[in-house]
């Protein structure tokens, strides 16, 4: 027994267990060749936002065709501003997000969202203006709206396109009961 372990035979015979160890694993293993990408129900952080902010929320009014939620947040601004934030896994696979706040100054909050403040254009969507916005290096598109009591940011790794598609789904829900 002991030759049969010992020298470059006993080595040969360590080498071929392991593969064969490996081997079974793989076989026995599940894999998935189906893509995942888990779907979040926004509806609840949208509720709760608006019953904390004084102005009506924004939100899409039916996910892009093929679009996975996979996201959804309330974080805290500056000043104190509350700030939206719902994700999305595009058609194409790329990463698209819709921000909201009413942090003061607007163009801060937009600036900080996009990182950038440079405008490289405009994009009409369902017949409203929207600041384009680019960061080459993170390859970081942006489209920004800012209205009286709310600024609205699409951004994302997303074409232009399929970000003018998550800026039109946008509806403004109700004005809060004061």
């Amino acid at each position: 027994m002991r030759r049969f372990t010992e020298g470059l035979h006993g080595y040969v015979v360590a080498v071929l267990v392991c593969l064969a160890g490996v081997g079974l694993f793989l076989l026995i293993t599940p894999r998935g060749d189906v893509e995942h990408i888990p779907r979040r129900d926004y509806s609840i952080t949208v509720a709760n936002f608006s019953r904390t902010v004084p102005y009506a929320v924004w939100s899409p009014a039916q996910d892009p065709e093929g679009w996975i939620p996979n996201s959804s947040r309330v974080a805290q601004g500056d000043n104190g501003a509350q700030v939206l934030h719902i994700g999305y896994a595009t058609a194409a696979r790329e990463h698209a997000m819709f921000i909201q706040s009413d942090e003061k100054p607007a163009a801060g909050f937009a600036n900080r969202m996009a990182n950038s403040d440079k405008s490289v254009g405009t994009q009409q969507v369902g017949g409203q203006t929207w600041e384009r916005r680019f960061r080459e290096d993170k390859k970081q598109r942006t489209l920004v709206r800012v209205l009286p009591d709310v600024t609205l940011v699409v951004t994302g790794t997303a074409d232009w396109t399929e970000l003018g598609r998550l800026a039109a789904a946008l509806r403004q829900g109700p004005k809060p009961a004061t």
